[in-house]
């Protein structure tokens, strides 16, 4: 059986949503509890830490399997198996974060060479911004920020190095982005021990299989409906499909059963085109999960 431990704060939503649609739906008695239990035979233990613990915490054997964001797997220098990476983030499935590079919007550095030796940098990732300027062969001055990064501009930092989806917010405190120091997405990692274990190795893999089809399925619906053997190919035509639809011929009837999954964006546009073709009889279905 596995011990697991899941991201609390910004990753906390997404993940036991996912978790819930793979059918590993995550039990506890509050939203501050951080026991908690998924009722699967594979799964013996379920913690909910801070993703900046959490790679950590896996490497030395705390817990056999962990979701955490890959930006903490880097500033911890955690030695830890990937056994998947999830696009997800906070708010969206299918997207990427960045930590960049920000100035201040009325600054004339334009690009991290124009940075001066001495450079002081406010940041929540110490160890990955003095990789990042050591690499660069500038000598900066990294301060440890705690949060509310974007406000250390200018009196206590010349530059701050932030995680960010869309740039926003560091826009609305008057910073630029000038470089990306890091693009990040959500991990499945693994203790190095307990994935060189065959029987440990099989059921973080089956795990696995089940959260990747319920990312899979995010945004995706069946479409199912009947046509007429004279009308298929026009409806055919102009219906998306994850491979090639499934059809059927109808019990002694010239009619087709056909079936597709297809994006739920732009579902409103599709079902009013597939009935100009001819398509009868409809349903559109949601999705759990896509395995394989």
């Amino acid at each position: 059986m596995l011990k697991l431990v899941i991201p609390k704060g910004s990753l906390e939503s997404t993940t036991l949503d996912i978790l819930n649609d793979a059918d590993l739906a995550v039990r506890r008695g509050g939203e501050r509890e951080y026991h908690a239990r998924i009722d699967d035979p594979r799964i013996e233990q379920v913690r909910i830490l801070r993703p900046q613990e959490i790679p950590k915490y896996v490497e030395d054997g705390f817990f056999d399997l962990g979701i955490t964001g890959y930006d903490w797997v880097c500033e911890s220098g955690a030695e830890v198996m990937e056994v998947a990476d999830l696009p997800y983030t906070k708010t969206a499935v299918g997207t990427k974060v960045r930590i960049v590079l920000a100035v201040a919007g009325d600054s004339s550095y334009e690009k991290t060479g124009d940075l001066p030796d001495g450079v002081r940098i406010s940041t929540e990732y110490p160890n990955i911004v003095e990789k990042y300027f050591r690499e660069k062969g500038i000598d900066a001055n990294v301060y440890l920020s705690y949060g509310a990064t974007e406000a250390k501009v200018p009196e206590m930092a010349d530059a701050v190095v932030e995680l960010t989806e869309t740039g926003g917010t560091l826009r609305r405190h008057g910073l630029r982005i000038i470089d990306t120091v890091l693009e990040s997405t959500t991990r499945i990692i693994a203790n190095k021990e307990s994935y060189g274990q065959p029987e440990k190795r099989q059921l973080m893999e089956e795990i696995k299989l089940l959260i990747l089809g319920a990312l899979n399925a995010r945004g995706k619906v069946l479409i199912k409906f009947n046509v007429a053997e004279k009308d298929l190919d026009a409806v055919v035509e102009v219906l998306p499909s994850m491979k090639a639809p499934t059809l059927s011929r109808l019990f002694e009837q010239d009619y087709y059963a056909v079936e597709s999954v297809v994006e739920k964006e732009g579902i409103n546009l599709l079902i009013p085109e597939l009935v100009k073709k001819g398509a009868e009889d409809i349903l559109e279905l949601p999705i759990s999960k896509i395995v394989g």
